[in-house]
């Protein structure tokens, strides 16, 4: 599953310290404008208690967790759909990626300039959303031309496509990006093909100050950018960037002590990796034997073939069937062997829609 998540914003507001955070790459951050000029792209593990239960269970000689890919893209501005900054070398980055989470600055700091001159969160969004719309625009009206023209000669493909092309133009007219307009499964295909900044799939991150990650809530910015990201059905992830660099220099004894020192849960990176995760629709299947425990990406709605196939090609082209069984059936049971017993594992065949959790034994022949 070769999909990644794009880190945009602003310069300044923490795009780079978070993505330290999440890679330990050592992105370069600096508190001036563009200090990332090429995305920088890295791995990072998805965090799944399931995996540590099934380890704990099987006692494998190794366990492997899945990973998500992240990019760094450098601080739009505004103007960049006109070439402004760094312009359309980071929109052709963004147009590269699968999702996009936005970070939006929350914390007020003296010592950390803002583009802009002052913090303001919702005026920061409408100007990355803006400058994302309006370098969709242009490759609408672009298609538009065209596409105009052959309807004129009644090519059956330009006559399907220009109604898709109008309701995308009247979306950017009233500043909508293109994910808020309803498609139908063909118009969808279409769209899919235009590649569009607007259609991807975006949630925004609330980068706060390090003394109000523990109550969020009474972050005046923090609740402006919850209410306007409910307005596009989008997900709030708080998150300290600086707090998340420093806890990923820690072992995991460390962060879990370091947490619980905070008041928290669950760190807002782990928060994110799992958000950007599902937001691209994508759930993990497990296999569980001896020799390894391993968490497998896939995308929701495929089926066991498919699942097989993210293994190695020949699993999926000599599919027989899959053994299954549901991991909380699995843990309830205690093993495999208890599982089979009390019939929690089954024999699923090739229409079998794999499940988020599925633990899964594939039987192929090639």
């Amino acid at each position: 599953m070769a999909l990644t998540a794009g880190i945009v914003g602003l310069p300044n507001v923490g795009k780079s310290t978070l993505f330290n955070a999440i890679t330990k790459a050592g992105a370069e951050a600096a508190n001036y404008p563009f200090c990332t000029i090429d995305p920088n792209v890295g791995i990072v593990e998805v965090p799944d208690e399931r995996l540590r239960k099934l380890t704990e269970l099987v006692v494998p000689k190794k366990t492997v967790p899945t990973a998500f890919e992240f990019t760094d893209i450098a601080g739009i501005v505004e103007g960049a759909s006109k070439g402004e900054g760094l312009g359309n070398k980071f929109l052709s980055h963004i147009r590269e990626v699968d999702a996009i989470c936005q970070v939006v600055r929350c914390f007020v700091d003296e010592n950390i300039t803002h583009v802009s001159g002052k913090v303001d969160p919702i005026n920061d969004i409408e100007i990355i959303n803006l400058e994302l719309i309006l370098a969709d625009m242009e490759s609408v009206e672009k298609r538009w031309t065209r596409v105009t023209k052959m309807v004129k000669q009644k090519d059956k493909d330009a006559m399907a496509e220009e109604p898709v092309l109008a309701k995308l133009r009247d979306a950017f007219e009233n500043e909508k990006p293109a994910r808020s307009v309803e498609f139908t499964d063909e118009e969808y295909a279409l769209v899919k093909g235009m590649h569009l900044l607007t259609i991807k799939p975006m949630l925004y991150v609330a980068n706060v100050a390090e003394d109000e990650i523990v109550d969020a809530d009474t972050n005046e910015y923090v609740n402006r950018v919850r209410e306007f990201a409910a307005q596009d059905d989008a997900q709030v992830i708080v998150v300290c960037a600086k707090i998340e660099e420093e806890m990923a220099e820690l072992e995991d004894d460390e962060k879990e002590m370091f947490l619980e020192e905070l008041g928290i849960k669950e760190s807002g990176l782990d928060q994110l990796i799992k958000a950007a995760y599902h937001l691209l629709g994508l759930a993990t299947y497990f296999t569980a034997g001896v020799q390894e425990v391993r968490a497998w990406t896939f995308r929701k709605g495929m089926k066991a073939p498919q699942c097989a196939g993210v293994i190695h090609t020949d699993f999926e082209r000599g599919f027989i069937r899959a053994e299954t069984v549901a991991y909380d059936a699995l843990v309830e049971t205690g093993s495999m062997a208890a599982a089979k017993e009390a019939g929690k594992v089954r024999l699923e065949g090739k229409e079998y829609i794999v499940k988020d959790g599925d633990v899964m034994l594939f039987r192929f022949n090639v």
